[in-house]
């Protein structure tokens, strides 16, 4: 392939460029953990890959309960950022396969709700983001 058709990417699949040597984000629109996420005014799913390997980054919180009020999501915090090996749902989708987690370095949770949460929330998943690229680039996955 050449020109603009080299460089489409499926956003939904990823891409299916297999020589890369720099990892490939992929932003998408669904949450891509929590059972409760739906209920979250937060939500980030980053598909980060780089050849046949693929990482899902997730990020959610500010969930709301029935009152309207922000709520905890779990173990004290507010939001949360996970990040997980994909794997191929329905024959179309790379996903986050919730059984295989994978250990991130930078910060994991937020234990405050306030105005500023949303851009701090936003930049802890940059970090992991930016952590799990450059961890792929390395050879770990």
């Amino acid at each position: 392939m050449v020109g603009k058709e080299k460089d489409r990417v499926d956003y939904a699949k990823g891409s299916s460029v297999t020589n890369e040597k720099t990892a490939r984000r992929v932003e998408r629109g669904w949450p891509g953990h929590f059972i409760c996420a739906s209920r979250c005014a937060f939500r980030r799913n980053t598909l980060v890959e780089l050849g046949d390997s693929k990482v899902v980054v997730s990020t959610v919180g500010s969930m709301r309960g029935s009152d309207g009020e922000i709520e905890k999501i779990g173990l004290g915090s507010y939001y949360e950022t996970k990040a997980f090996i994909a794997m191929l749902e329905l024959g179309m989708y790379w996903d986050a396969d919730v059984t295989e987690e994978i250990d991130i370095n930078s910060a994991q949770t937020l234990r405050e709700a306030s105005t500023g949460s949303d851009a701090l929330a936003n930049n802890m998943h940059e970090d992991a983001v930016t952590e799990i690229a450059e961890r792929m680039e390395g050879g770990e996955f």
